[in-house]
This record gives structure tokens, C-alpha cells and sequence, in this order.
């Protein structure tokens, strides 16, 4: 079986190894039993359901709940050779009838569902009458109320465990801290299921965050340093989309803008117009790229603080899906964090949900305010802890003076432990500057060895160094308590004094000195080859109706034009060209590098 995966890995999808933890998922989905992935956008969650498709009898179902991915998942499995189809409310009832003919004969063995489909009764008598061997539901934490985009028809799933008894469930997604994780194997009825987390940290992507202040000549600035490269500027609002790209136009810049208020064919133009790299700049609001495995964006900007971590890093995650070297740029400002504060209030969740809500709002604003290591404080909200800075976020790069502050990190671990683990950030700073306030003397909490031993610092500063130690990794919250602050692997070290901290005191990121990121080393490029490859893909493309990232990424034009293949051996060696796209695409590519030989 090990070489049977590894053959359709090779020979279907052009990829000599799987990436940790592929080949462990693969295997155990094909042993009939559940699991639940975490793991980056761009990290190959498809491939841990698609090969044991291949590899396995019976038929996958794939759930997700975006039409524009599930068309395009599609027509990439049709191109490597993979009999696939979708179903969902855009799809004829001609095209129905076909689908539903292949899937009988067998010929068809990964089947893309959206939700409202396979809730219907109608739908799931007609799949129980298929052999149905694995179900993977993509984008898992949209069935959870404590994720980032809750949607109600993915409550119903949980009925396919009863409909479909033998099959095994895998869950994926990119974005679930704890609870969510938690609530995603509970709403699912996933049965003892294993839990696979891959690092949440995006290595080639260098993240910034910066004051609102002049927004929008700091992202016309970026902008320029950009020219060549596609990326997405996400604002909050409909009318935001407009304004930046009306004044990034008035500047000189190509952008235009994209939200679900445009007419119909206007969205369908404009998203087109940036698959096929015909526009470079789109300014939308969040749910565009969701939809889109467009692998070359290289850059993401915020123009306005996301609503949560969670959001803030799916959305990151459209960025160098390819592995290549990208960066996001993100602009927070006091209102609006008031203005996200406000959707809160507005919603038709309970007192709970708000809650919660509230806190995760905080963390993304301390995590725009803090002067450590943003990926460290990524990882610590999704319960990775680590200490080493990671090298690629602005803090890393240009790193603020900062003073021992082991013993202030002492008297907070001190206060959490003391009071069980139980409180949140307010309080446990109300328990350190000596608060007499009546929660405080109601819960005992005045009679602590650890009451008053922060009187000497003010409240703002107390808190700024506590964010600090979320984000180190050396204190976490616990959302589905209240939000209380408690101890992480790496908390005791610190308390034992076997471990210094250093803490920084609050400085404007203005006011840090500006040094440019060193450039990683990447292969040499025949850009003269690179460039008739770009062109001969964009007019097949054309030709085919398709993105050009659907022929060929741009990772595989540039190691040919690094590599030089001769031959159609040379060629398979190339990363993401298999047996199917050889069959289709090999004499072309080596006319086009022979004459450059």
C-alpha cells in the first residue's frame, strides 16, 4: 500500500514526497478511521483525502461550502487525469443525470458536495445506494460557533454519520484553536477521532502590522514594491472597497475593486481578470479568495484590522500558496477595533458567543499593538508554544530594546497559579496592583501571597507585558472558561528562574528603525525562457477557459527554465508534473526549451 501511494503521488499529481504529516493521514484514513487535519492554507490538505480516493475502492465525498473552490478542485483533479464532478445549485440538471451515470459505473471517485446538497434527503437516499469509503468535510470550522465563519447548514452534517455508518470521517481546516477543535469532533460525531496539527507558522510569509495613521500612502508605497506581483487588500466594508481603489487608481496604481453588492457578471469579470493575472491589485471584502487556489498572490494587505485571529490568518493564507517568499501588511486603528466591536453587539449570538467574541477582538488587537514576535503570538493562540523568535515578522526583523523582565513574568505566572487558573487578564492585573474591588475580596482573592506585588507598575504597563507573555507562549487563555489566563508548557521554567524574559516597554512602530529583510536565495531563472513558457501557458489557458495556475504554478515554469529538461525523463523529474500533464503538455514544453538549448 506504501508504494501505491506514493506511485499516484509521482505519477498523477508529479510530486516525488509527501510533506509531514501527509503520508500518516493518508494511511490512516485508509485503515477506516477518522481524523481531524489542521494544517495551513496551501499546506496540501487535499492531497490527505484525494490519494486515499485513488488508492481505496468506493467513492470520496467532499464537502465544502464554496461553489467557486469545489469548480476549481475539480477541473485540477480532470487536468492531472482524476475523474471527478461537483454538485451544487449552479449545476445543470443535464450535467445532473451525466454525473449521477459515471458515479453509478464507477467511473467517477471523487464527488464534490455542498452542504445544502447532501443534507438533502433526497441526496443522501441516492448516495446510500453508492459504495461510499471516506467523506471529507473541508473547511470543518465553519460547523463550530466558536470559529471564524459559522454557517448553519453545516450543523446537518452530523446526520452522515448515521447515514453512512462504515464510511471514515476526516475533518479539515486551516484555522481551529482548542475549542473549536474540540467542538468540531463533538458537532461532527467524528468517533474517537486522531488529530493531526501541522505548525500554524507560514515560513515564507513576512507579516507587519502598522499604525492606521496614512494608510493609504503606506499601501501605495507597498504597492510599488510590488509591481510585477498579484495581491488582495481586504477591507471591512463594500463602500471601503470602492474608496481604495478609486484612490489607489488616482495614484497612478491599477486596482480595482470587488464586493457581493456588484452585479453578477462585474464579480465574475473582475475575479477572472485576476486568476488570469490580467489585473494585479483587488480590493474586497473578505470572502473573496476564498474561493480562489490562485498559488502566485504574493502579497495580502489589511486595510483594516480582521475581526479575529483566526480570520486574520486564513486570509494571510492566500498568500504564497506556493511556498514562495510573500508578506502581509496589516493597519489597525482604535476605531476600528470600535467599529468590529460594534458588529459584535449587533449579532444574533447569545451573551456567550459575545463574549467571546469580545475576547478574541482583544487578541487581535494586542497582537497588532504587541513588540514581539507575531508568528510566536499566532502560534500561541492556536496552542503552539515555542520560544525562539521565528525571523520573519517586522519585531523579528527589526527587533525593540527590551530589559529583563523575568520577575515580572514571575509574579504573573505566580498570580495565575494561585488563583487556579481560573480569572482573566483584568483581574489577575487587579490582583497584582492590589485592588480592593469587591470581586476581588469576594473570591478571597486579597488573601494571595502574590495581592500587590505589581503596585510599583501602572495598569497599561502591567498589560502590555502580560500580552507579551501570551504571545512568548508562556501564558495562554482558555476561551472555553471564561477566558481565563493559565499555564502552557512554558510556564514553569520561567517561575523556577530557569529560564529568562525579556520584555519591551510599549514603543510606536513609528518610531522603529526601518531595516530591510534580508532576501532569501532562490534558483536561477532563464527569465527569457521563464517569459515564452508564462506565454505559451497564458494562451492555452485562454484556449481551455481556464486560470493559467491550472496548467502549470509558477514554481514548475521556473525550475524548467532553471533545469533545461531534454527529455520526457528529465521532465517527470520536474516538481508537479506527472504522468497526465507529460501526456498533455510534455512536447510542447520541451519544443519550447529546446529552442532555447
Amino acid at each position: 500500500m506504501k508504494s501505491k501511494i506514493h506511485q499516484i503521488l509521482k505519477s498523477t499529481f508529479g510530486y516525488d514526497e509527501f510533506r509531514n504529516p501527509q503520508e500518516e493521514i493518508i494511511n490512516h484514513v485508509m485503515e477506516g478511521k477518522d481524523a481531524l487535519v489542521i494544517m495551513p492554507t496551501g499546506g496540501g490538505k487535499s492531497i490527505c483525502y484525494q490519494i486515499p480516493a485513488l488508492a481505496s475502492e468506493g467513492i470520496t465525498i467532499v464537502v465544502s461550502p464554496l461553489i467557486a473552490l469545489m469548480n476549481d478542485q475539480v477541473i485540477n483533479l480532470q487536468e492531472v487525469g482524476v475523474e471527478a464532478a461537483t454538485i451544487h445549485s449552479n449545476v445543470p440538471q443535464g450535467d445532473l443525470q451525466e454525473i449521477e451515470r459515471k458515479l453509478g459505473n464507477g467511473e467517477t471517485k471523487i464527488l464534490y458536495l455542498s452542504p445544502e446538497k447532501i443534507n438533502s434527503e433526497v441526496t443522501q437516499r441516492y448516495l446510500s445506494t453508492l459504495n461510499i469509503g471516506l467523506i471529507a468535510i473541508d473547511e470543518a470550522h465553519c460547523v463550530s460557533v466558536w470559529g471564524n465563519d459559522f454557517r448553519p447548514d453545516y450543523t446537518q452534517l452530523a446526520k452522515l454519520r448515521r447515514v453512512f455508518p462504515k464510511s471514515a470521517f476526516i475533518a479539515l481546516t486551516a484555522t481551529a484553536d482548542a475549542a473549536t477543535q474540540d467542538d468540531i469532533c463533538k458537532q461532527l460525531e467524528l468517533r474517537e477521532p486522531k488529530r493531526f496539527l501541522n505548525s500554524f507558522e507560514r515560513k515564507n510569509i513576512t507579516t507587519h502590522a502598522h499604525p492606521a495613521q496614512k494608510r493609504l500612502d503606506k499601501i501605495a508605497h507597498i504597492l510599488r514594491e510590488h509591481t510585477e506581483d498579484s495581491g488582495i487588500i481586504y477591507c471591512l466594508s463594500r463602500k471601503d472597497t470602492e474608496k481604495v481603489a478609486s484612490k489607489l487608481n488616482m495614484m497612478g496604481l491599477n486596482a480595482k475593486h470587488y464586493h457581493a453588492g456588484m452585479d453578477g457578471e462585474d464579480r465574475y469579470r473582475v475575479q477572472r481578470a485576476f486568476q488570469n493575472d490580467e489585473i494585479k491589485i483587488i480590493c474586497a471584502t473578505v470572502a473573496f479568495g476564498m474561493g480562489i487556489d490562485k498559488p502566485n498572490i504574493r502579497f495580502v494587505i489589511h486595510y483594516s484590522m480582521p475581526k479575529n485571529m483566526e480570520a486574520y490568518y486564513q486570509e494571510i493564507g492566500r498568500a504564497g500558496r506556493d511556498g514562495e517568499e510573500s508578506v502581509a501588511h496589516m493597519f489597525a486603528s482604535w476605531g476600528d477595533f470600535l467599529m468590529l466591536k460594534r458588529f459584535v453587539d449587533g449579532s444574533e449570538g447569545n451573551q456567550e458567543f459575545k463574549r467571546v467574541q469580545y475576547e478574541k477582538l482583544e487578541r487581535m488587537w494586542e497582537f497588532a499593538s504587541t513588540t514581539d514576535c507575531r508568528t510566536n503570538g499566532i502560534l500561541s493562540y492556536f496552542g503552539e508554544y515555542r520560544a525562539e523568535n521565528c525571523g520573519h515578522c517586522d519585531n523579528c526583523i527589526n527587533p525593540p530594546l527590551k530589559k529583563d523582565g523575568s520577575i515580572n513574568a514571575q509574579k504573573v505566572l505566580s498570580a495565575i497559579y494561585r488563583c487556579n487558573q481560573s480569572i482573566g487578564l483584568e483581574l489577575i492585573i487587579d490582583v497584582l496592583r492590589g485592588s480592593y474591588k469587591a470581586e476581588i475580596r469576594n473570591r478571597g482573592l486579597d488573601q494571595i501571597k502574590t495581592f500587590g506585588a505589581g503596585r510599583d507598575i501602572d495598569r497599561f504597563t502591567w498589560k502590555n507585558y502580560i500580552i507579551q507573555l501570551i504571545n512568548k507562549g508562556i501564558v495562554g487563555i482558555d476561551y472555553s472558561k471564561g477566558s481565563s489566563l493559565i499555564w502552557t508548557p512554558l510556564s514553569a521554567p520561567v517561575l523556577k528562574g530557569e529560564k529568562k524574559i525579556k520584555l519591551a516597554d510599549f514603543v510606536p512602530s513609528e518610531k522603529k528603525t526601518k531595516v530591510k529583510k534580508k532576501q532569501a536565495v532562490s534558483v536561477v531563472v532563464d527569465d527569457s525562457l521563464f517569459g515564452r513558457l508564462k506565454a505559451w501557458r497564458l494562451e492555452l489557458a485562454r484556449e481551455k477557459s481556464v486560470p493559467p495556475y491550472v496548467i502549470f504554478k509558477n514554481s514548475v515554469l521556473e525550475e524548467i527554465s532553471s533545469v533545461k529538461p531534454k527529455n520526457n525523463m528529465e521532465l517527470l523529474q520536474i516538481n508537479g508534473i506527472g504522468d497526465a500533464k507529460l501526456n498533455q503538455y510534455g512536447e510542447d514544453l520541451l519544443q519550447i526549451v529546446g529552442a532555447d538549448l
